[in-house]
């Protein structure tokens, strides 16, 4: 498994959760079983829903400041937990390029996104956030 399909796998956790209202370690117990998983992938991919899930507020509240004329809560969800994924790993993640995370989600955002645009609208957003990270960076995010 790739370090993209630990992505989709911690993804499609994140929507499990927001949406079905379930524990992240149950909803990697349902997901895992569709996704030929090695360990190493795997753990990667908990990582990164751990991390969102532990900043998720800090996350919000920097997608609330770079999407001004959107309220979070009108975004797709899909779109939601791929630009919160996205943040985790640009605010939180030395060992990840934000080139990389940005380029990552992207394309998830073409597979699963909300629609025909999120791709776009994803880039644009994590683009703002990697172009002047001092006017959204939150302070805690170190």
């Amino acid at each position: 498994m790739s370090r993209r399909q630990a992505r989709e796998m911690a993804l499609q956790v994140l929507y499990a959760v927001e949406m079905g209202k379930t524990e992240a370690g149950q909803a990697f117990e349902h997901i895992r079983e569709s996704f030929g998983t090695s360990a190493k992938a795997e753990k990667f991919s908990r990582e990164l829903v751990e991390g969102t899930l532990q900043h998720i507020e800090v996350l919000d509240e920097v997608i609330k400041k770079l999407s001004k004329r959107w309220d979070i809560n009108r975004l797709a969800t899909v779109d939601r937990n791929i630009i919160r994924l996205a943040l985790y790993e640009i605010l939180y993640r030395d060992d990840i390029p934000p080139v990389v995370s940005i380029n990552e989600a992207v394309e998830l955002a073409k597979v699963f996104g909300g629609g025909e645009e999120s791709g776009r609208f994803v880039n644009g957003i994590l683009g703002q956030m990697v172009k002047h990270p001092e006017k959204y960076k939150p302070e805690q995010s170190s």
